[in-house]
């Protein structure tokens, strides 16, 4: 009886498949396009103006209030004359405080003016490079010159205060104050004229 050897079957080849499709996304005419970037388009040229608004009267309160103060400290140095012996103008350390109190009202009081003027009209009378320069160094120099004056005149009041305690000695304190406090507001000023100065690209 012949025997017949059995071979397996062959083995069935894989059936091809096609690659997935990838969708061209250039040509998706249905694909929502991105969201410009922060910063750009009407939202962000709002923001950035409610923004800019915001610093420009945050700076005008700032230098009323300098003002204020530098009024104040002028006026009663000025006024505190009350005999021989206790006349601001026989100190050279209150003659300083009552010259900076000048200058001091003198810058605050234009640089009020000034963004007060251009607030209402919208138009600018310096170039926003140089008002930005302006800002910076004019707000830290009589910020220098308050504390310079405030600071000599100190000791001159608590020698005077050891000995008698008077309506002299009372109105060179009460200046004294008024430019530490005129000092911390420009102060204040400078460093958001700072802030300013370097949010300035072109500068």
């Amino acid at each position: 009886m012949t025997s017949f050897s059995s071979s397996p079957p062959p083995a069935k080849s894989p059936t091809p498949t096609a690659p997935p499709h990838v969708e061209n996304e250039n040509t998706d005419p249905t694909q929502t396009p991105l969201p410009p970037p922060p910063g750009y388009g009407v939202t962000g040229i709002l923001r950035r103006w409610r923004h800019e608004d915001t610093l420009k009267r945050v700076s005008l309160g700032l230098r009323v209030l300098g003002f204020v103060f530098s009024v104040l400290a002028f006026i009663i140095m000025a006024s505190n004359k009350h005999g021989r012996g206790r006349n601001f103008d026989e100190y050279e350390e209150y003659r300083y405080a009552l010259a900076i109190a000048i200058l001091s009202t003198l810058y605050t009081g234009l640089q009020s003016w000034r963004q007060i003027y251009e607030m209402s009209n919208g138009k600018q009378i310096i170039s926003s490079r140089n008002l930005a320069l302006i800002d910076f160094f004019g707000d830290q120099i009589i910020a220098y010159l308050l504390i310079s004056a405030a600071s000599a005149a100190v000791p001159m009041t608590n020698r005077m205060r050891e000995g008698a305690d008077n309506i002299f000695t009372d109105s060179s304190a009460a200046c004294i104050s008024m430019e530490f406090l005129a000092f911390f507001i420009l102060g204040l000023s400078a460093m958001l004229s700072g802030y300013t100065l370097a949010k300035k690209t072109y500068v």
